[in-house]
């Protein structure tokens, strides 16, 4: 897996993106104790609400940069959204209303929406190879779950000698640091854009529309739901329950480390799992597994032993889930719509986080948390039924089709011939829809 970072841009790129999430972990350790020195019980609620609109900064942002990122200079908008970001976590310990919290994670969460499918659409240009982006895949699952165990341990080893306050100079510094080092990688040059005029419209919805129109893909999203009902329970209501406990900021740090260290268990055994079972049989194991084991955190006695090893295996089936998805953006794809591909799956990825984080802080907040657990158990179910209905349990990379629309000369006709033919599929110009779909 490590001998991927022998490419010099690759390895650049992975060492930003470890440092911004470091930052970001403590950014997420600190927001939620500032939500409840800001509003005590309710910090659920808060919190949903304000990764509520992140959802929406996603949903909004995240296309209209995928439409025109062909005429963005790739290095410049990057740079520029990871200083965007630091000077944002820098105003955060400054704020003392709920409004100046969801105002400020509306900036940041908008320069991320810029920022993150940019990066991840890049990736695969460097690492043309598919073992190589497998592991990269892997290397970034481990990255997010090495923060997620890491990052909230030394935000409690901190939280002992300062205020939480003062995490959040630790995000700014992540952030500029990222920007430094994606300034010192030369990135490839993006291929041609389609010259097919479009309005703004259909410009900015290109990649949803081929997103939709891919099984794979409309599979891929419903796994995400079950994703984000798991990750969203815990990301909502972690700080409320361990403090219901009667526990401390550093045991808040702790149970988040628990599913971080889940998760990070689950990426390092996916390489080597990819080899033999199928990206679908994983990401589906993993929906099922998230469902079933937010029930049983919903019937059990939550007490601190429950807790952690519920949080072990939520951790561990989220990564099941969405760390092979790349591997489908990327083969679902032509290398010039890949942009708006990866950002079509980042805001429409965010739809299910939308409708996942209002419901784990609300019913949490104003019905309990064992409530909380059955309803997003629910939606994981949902998600995982989705998944098996839209996914083909067969689907190769090559199908077989027929262009009766195409004239006899068409260049696409003259290299695979006017009969049925078959090669790798991706929805574009020439194939507006999938073979026995309309």
């Amino acid at each position: 897996m490590l001998a991927v970072l022998a490419n010099r841009i690759y390895r650049h790129l992975f060492l930003a993106q470890v440092i911004a999430l470091v930052g970001t972990g403590l950014a997420t350790v600190a927001l939620g104790l500032l939500a409840y020195d800001i509003a005590g019980a309710d910090a659920g609620a808060v919190l949903g609400t304000a990764l509520a609109i992140k959802m929406v900064a996603y949903i909004g942002i995240a296309p209209l940069v995928g439409a025109y990122s062909d005429r963005l200079p790739r290095k410049k908008l990057l740079v520029a959204m990871d200083m965007v970001r630091a000077g944002v976590a820098l105003v955060l310990p400054f704020v003392d209303a709920v409004w100046q919290v969801y105002l400020l994670i509306f900036l940041l969460q908008s320069a991320s929406a810029a920022f993150t499918p940019t990066f991840q659409a890049t990736i695969p240009e460097i690492l043309p190879d598919e073992e190589d982006y497998t592991n990269a895949l892997s290397l970034s699952r481990l990255a997010y779950d090495l923060e997620s165990l890491l990052s909230p341990v030394l935000a409690a080893a901190l939280l002992a000698v300062i205020s939480f306050h003062w995490l959040f100079a630790g995000t700014s510094i992540g952030f500029a640091i990222s920007a430094l080092l994606v300034v010192t990688s030369t990135l490839p040059h993006r291929q041609a854009a389609s010259k097919v005029i479009e309005n703004v419209w259909r410009k900015t919805t290109r990649g949803a529309r081929i997103y939709l129109k891919t099984p794979r893909l409309v599979g891929l999203l419903a796994v995400t739901l079950a994703a984000a009902a798991g990750s969203a329970m815990v990301i909502v209501n972690t700080v409320v329950i361990v403090k219901g406990m009667g526990g401390s900021e550093g045991d808040v740090a702790l149970a988040l480390a628990a599913y971080g260290g889940g998760s990070m268990l689950a990426a390092l055994l996916l390489p080597r799992m990819l080899r033999f079972v199928s990206d679908r049989t994983v990401m589906l194991a993993g929906s099922a597994m998230l469902a079933i084991a937010l029930f049983a955190l919903g019937i059990l006695a939550l007490g601190w032993s429950v807790l952690v090893a519920g949080w072990l295996i939520l951790g561990a089936a989220y990564a099941l889930c969405v760390t092979p998805g790349g591997r489908l953006l990327r083969r679902s794809s032509a290398e010039p719509d890949r942009p708006a591909l990866f950002a079509a799956q980042f805001a429409l990825s965010h739809v299910c986080w939308l409708v996942a984080y209002p419901v784990a802080g609300q019913i949490g907040a104003s019905f309990g948390m064992k409530n909380a657990f059955l309803a997003l158990a629910g939606l994981a179910a949902v998600g995982v039924i989705m998944a098996l209905w839209r996914w083909p349990g067969h689907d190769p990379a090559q199908v077989a089709h027929e262009h009766p629309e195409l004239p006899a000369d068409h260049p696409h006709l003259a290299e695979h011939g006017t009969a049925e033919h078959k090669h790798a599929y991706v929805i574009d110009e020439i194939h507006s829809h999938w073979p026995g779909r309309v």
